[in-house]
């Protein structure tokens, strides 16, 4: 039990913080569970892709392979899937009806995820990696989550920028979830001085995200036929 306390104790707290933070209308209950759910399946697709791309990783050395591993087998998987449940979940669904609920549902499917790769963590590594995840990896999924859905909101509401919007909300969240992974898997000592400067600047830029779209998420409503 404390393992799994442990594991699923940051994103509880992460989950019920942002539910919170909705301040204008509440997500309904059921499609928040779904969009946590599927977050979770996704890590059978993830396992599988990453294990296929991992195969070419021995072409590489030194921080090429870093980056090779971080770039494109973890971050450009992991949130690509991320997208993909977003998309088919969210997209047409009624619901969808403020910019801020791109946040919420992105940010939700990442937590599911989280979950699932922390049980798989802690279950494998130790309570001890589990309170380091808590501080690190779990946040860092959801912060890609905000910078997904800040312009997966976005794309939702200004049609004009649609696509600008769809191919940022994708392309962003690989490369900040990319970067966060190349700083530890380099071990190189330079760039893990950048470590804590980037991991603020992943909780600054994401709180002014969250900020700009609550603050003015009712102010565009969303017109039919968009």
């Amino acid at each position: 039990m404390n393992f799994l306390f442990i594991a699923l104790a940051p994103i509880l707290i992460i989950a019920f913080y942002l539910y919170y933070r909705d301040k204008y209308e509440k997500e309904p209950l059921g499609l928040l569970i779904k969009a946590l759910v599927a977050g979770g399946l996704i890590t059978i697709p993830v396992i599988f892709t990453e294990r296929f791309l991992l195969t070419y990783i021995d072409n590489y050395e030194g921080l090429s392979k870093a980056a090779y591993h971080a770039f494109v087998v973890a971050a450009f998987t992991e949130e690509l899937f991320k997208y993909l449940a977003l998309w088919i979940l969210i997209w047409r669904n009624p619901n969808f009806n403020e910019k801020f609920d791109g946040i919420v549902y992105a940010v939700f499917i990442s937590l599911g995820f989280a979950a699932v790769e922390n049980v798989m963590y802690v279950t494998s590594y130790g309570i001890q990696v589990g309170w380091i995840r808590a501080f690190t990896a779990v946040p860092a999924h959801a912060l890609f989550g905000i910078t997904m859905g800040y312009f997966y909101g976005l794309a939702r509401f200004y049609p004009e920028g649609r696509v600008t919007y769809l191919s940022k909300s994708i392309i962003y969240a690989i490369f900040l979830h990319g970067v966060y992974d190349f700083i530890l898997m380099s071990q190189h000592q330079v760039l893990l001085l950048l470590f804590i400067p980037f991991i603020v600047y992943l909780w600054i830029t994401g709180f002014k995200k969250m900020k700009s779209l609550s603050d003015r998420s009712r102010f565009r409503p969303l017109q039919k036929g968009s």
